[in-house]
């Protein structure tokens, strides 16, 4: 038998009927002889009401009391399936991070997991128990509670199995794995059996929200094998490995997409060394993902620098680099907040040419302005605008035979 970690996300235990249903499936897999530890988010919609009760209680509420506010989400969450457990005659054990020892850096919001001591889900699977994790949080070195943004709960049970040693970490969500794009814009998108760390990993940092991209990275590195599963339908889900049989056979797996998209321009830039360093350093303290970078040369050895943020972010990136304006020689901040960014994605992309000519064209023949690019050796990215961004992903897909037959 094995040992698996169990994710649940808000939609499976959205409801008292549907935290029944996965504590049939959970007291299912004990009876058959598995160890399970399971991490569970917050019941769908906890998280926005209690942000929502914060942001009538001050406009701009510290961010240590938003994590102590939000957290409480999860702890609803794990008393309540192990109650729902034990209720079945499984033995259970409700746990918060604290109790577990998640381990994380100080930053509120957005912090990282450190380290995860095994020692107590250890003790836990000796004595038969489930262990039912709180996702989404932990405590950093101050001995503060911190959460882990969006999606956390992912990568907290991604950090979990790679400190128990599991032989699988099983995302349980509202899809039924992996899909070629999302199948809300393209119907006739397809569910992958396998998909490499790499591909995934492209495809959640391009958009693609079936996984935390933290998660994807952390259980990389750790090699964890990740499957992505339906909480209301059987079957095997998509599994992500580094193994050969993973490696698709097409040039291109997925096209990936974020409709979130933001872009600020800085143009007069000193060209010289260490520019790029005084603009970025800042962004990168506060945490801002930037993700697509252009340089380009503009008169009077100055150059042009234009690079996109997640738009939760774009207010703060702003208010960070406006102070830097005079010395760094800035002329203007031109910001623009209705763009979206499209990716294909594959890690055989690497070894077939035409791609990009491909992409291209394909954009071009439905009048789509490209705004900017940006490529690694397995994705090719594109900023547009925001309007065109399901006729770019319905286009592409089908150009690159990615449907059901």
């Amino acid at each position: 038998m094995a040992l698996y970690v169990q994710k649940f996300g808000g939609t499976s235990v959205g409801s008292l009927d549907r935290i029944e249903a996965v504590a049939d499936g959970i007291a299912r897999s004990v009876r058959e002889g598995h160890q399970l530890v399971v991490v569970l988010s917050a019941m769908a919609g906890e998280t926005n009401r209690l942000l929502e009760l914060a942001s009538q209680v001050s406009a701009k509420p510290s961010e240590r009391e938003l994590d102590m506010l939000v957290s409480t989400g999860e702890q609803i969450s794990i008393a309540l399936m192990a109650m729902a457990l034990q209720k079945r005659g499984i033995a259970a054990l409700s746990l918060l991070a604290s109790q577990v020892g998640i381990d994380t850096d100080g930053h509120h919001g957005k912090a990282e997991i450190t380290h995860v001591c095994k020692q107590r889900l250890s003790e836990c699977l000796a004595l038969g128990q489930v262990a039912i994790v709180a996702g989404f949080q932990g405590v950093s070195p101050q001995r503060e509670l911190t959460t882990l943004g969006r999606g956390g709960s992912d990568t907290t049970a991604v950090a979990l199995a790679a400190a128990i040693g599991a032989d699988e970490c099983q995302i349980f969500t509202d899809v039924e794995g992996v899909y070629t794009t999302d199948p809300r814009v393209e119907p006739k998108a397809r569910k992958m059996d396998h998909i490499t760390f790499e591909e995934m990993l492209e495809m959640s940092s391009m958009g693609a929200r079936v996984l935390q991209i933290r998660s994807v990275e952390f259980a990389g590195r750790h090699r964890v094998p990740l499957r992505v599963l339906s909480s209301f339908k059987e079957g095997e889900g998509t599994l992500i490995n580094y193994d050969s049989h993973c490696q698709s056979a097409a040039c291109v797996t997925g096209i990936a997409f974020s409709r979130e998209e933001a872009s600020i321009t800085l143009t007069g830039l000193k060209d010289q060394p260490g520019i790029a360093a005084a603009v970025f350093s800042p962004l990168a303290e506060a945490k801002v993902e930037v993700d697509m970078i252009v340089q380009s040369s503009a008169a009077n050895e100055c150059v042009d620098l234009t690079f996109t943020v997640h738009r939760d972010d774009f207010t703060l990136a702003k208010s960070l680099i406006k102070p830097l304006m005079p010395e760094l020689g800035v002329d203007h901040l031109i910001e623009t907040k209705d763009i979206c960014k499209v990716s294909v994605v594959g890690a055989s992309m690497q070894y077939h040419t035409g791609i990009a000519k491909q992409m291209f064209e394909v954009l071009g023949r439905e009048g789509i302005k490209i705004h900017l690019i940006a490529t690694s050796e397995i994705k090719i990215s594109v900023a547009i605008d925001e309007k065109y961004l399901e006729l770019a992903v319905r286009s592409l897909h089908s150009s690159f035979g990615l449907g059901e037959d």
